[in-house]
């Protein structure tokens, strides 16, 4: 059987521009991305290996912006195939109409507006945002399995009406596009665990937000991408997307919140990483950042993020860094502020009292706290929340002979709770 030739059109690209190997093509891409105001781009040969291979993977956007300019040629005239797919052939008919079980690939559609047929009204970016708020507003109470489907067909129509749609619809339907796919993406990572799959889904969000030329989100969709890299200690990974997730806030007009949230975001990486006085240092600017104000207002679409949910943050990083008075205080404060829909971050907060409560020595009042958390988990499931429970029931094994936590146990492993964690 013979082997598949690879992206021709590329190899054959690059050679027409003078660029004889792989190599030079890299080299050329990192130097090229410093005159068009790009910093912190590098490609290397093993990349470029990967765009000639048979199966090319799509390119982030600043090294679409970077390729397309040395090279002369759109994506697709490169032999690359768009992420989220084609435009469709005809107007009103999907290209793919087989049963999806898994997460669909994205349809952003890359054709410029000029080239697409218009067919949608100028108020589809509207119309079709109103169902991404509605979705947004159901994350908190409406269970996850049940929610995620939901967004990611709303998503699914979303790409399938990117192509028909000019602008400035076209911008509007690509940011709400954007928040659709940000949410699928906090509800893989943070409700279902599952960072693999989260980190496609806020690339196709990254993707959308570029479409619509949205740093603020683009910067959101980038901090949620450097909670993947730093929940798995990798602290480079999650430094250099926190960095990005900077670059692009400062373009946009970043509030005062949201600038602290970004802080929030980065010391909880700290702290997963071990450097907690690093993060102790950063939730204190955040908080300075907050008292002080700014003149910007906060996206709507930023509901993740309060002063009390900052306190968490703090709460946690007390908790980890050994300042466990302090951390038991900051927590119950928390626990007195959050909101009645707060139910996952309450899930969370309890988990943490719990596991001051064991570092404590206090194996009753952890208890206590964690079947509290568990509760909560009965009735709005939280992955992160379970976590939080059972990370306190391995601090508990000293005392796992105690009546307290064998009625933890009962709880933890009883029909409701061991089917649910399984199925999520």
């Amino acid at each position: 059987m013979s082997r598949p030739a690879g992206n021709t059109r590329l190899k054959a690209a690059r050679l027409a521009a003078g660029y004889n190997s792989q190599q030079a093509l890299a080299d050329a891409i990192t130097k090229a991305a410093l005159t068009l105001g790009i910093r912190g781009l590098a490609v290397g040969v093993r990349q470029v290996r990967r765009w000639e291979s048979a199966t090319p993977p799509w390119p982030q956007p600043d090294v679409h912006r970077v390729l397309t300019h040395l090279l002369g040629q759109n994506m697709e005239d490169l032999g690359f195939t768009p992420p989220w797919g084609n435009a469709r052939s005809h107007p009103g008919m999907a290209t793919d109409t087989a049963p999806h079980t898994s997460p669909p690939a994205a349809r952003l559609a890359s054709v410029p507006a000029q080239q697409a047929a218009t067919t949608q009204p100028v108020t589809i970016g509207r119309d079709f945002g109103s169902v991404t708020r509605s979705h947004r507003h159901l994350y908190w109470s409406v269970a996850p399995a049940v929610l995620h489907p939901a967004v990611l067909e709303h998503a699914r129509l979303g790409c399938a009406l990117l192509p028909e749609t000019a602008n400035p619809a076209r911008r509007t339907l690509a940011a709400a596009l954007a928040e659709s796919y940000l949410l699928a993406g906090r509800i893989e990572f943070f409700d279902l665990r599952q960072p693999e799959r989260a980190v496609e889904t806020l690339l196709r969000a990254l993707q959308a937000a570029s479409e619509a030329d949205d740093p603020l989100l683009g910067a959101a969709i980038l901090a949620h991408m450097a909670f993947i890299p730093g929940w798995a200690e990798d602290r480079n990974a999650a430094a250099e997307r926190m960095t990005a997730a900077r670059t692009y806030a400062r373009r946009g007009q970043a509030s005062a919140e949201f600038w602290a949230w970004l802080d929030a975001v980065e010391a909880e990486c700290e702290t997963r990483c071990g450097d907690t006085h690093a993060a102790l240092r950063l939730i204190r600017r955040a908080e300075d950042i907050l008292s002080e104000g700014a003149e910007h207002t906060t996206p709507e679409w930023l509901d993740w993020f309060s002063p009390v949910r900052l306190s968490a943050f703090k709460g946690n990083t007390q908790l980890k860094a050994g300042h466990i008075p302090q951390a038991r205080q900051t927590l119950h404060d928390v626990l007195d502020g959050l909101p009645p829909e707060s139910a996952k971050q309450r899930t969370v907060v309890l988990g943490d009292l719990a596991a001051v409560e064991a570092a404590d020595g206090r194996p009753e009042e952890a208890c206590r706290y964690a079947i509290q958390a568990l509760d909560q988990l009965a009735i709005t499931w939280y992955a992160t929340g379970m976590d939080r429970v059972r990370e306190v029931r391995r601090t508990l094994t000293p005392w796992q002979n105690e009546q307290c936590v064998r009625n933890l146990d009962d709880r933890l492993y009883d029909w409701g709770t061991t089917v649910s964690a399984l199925q999520h």
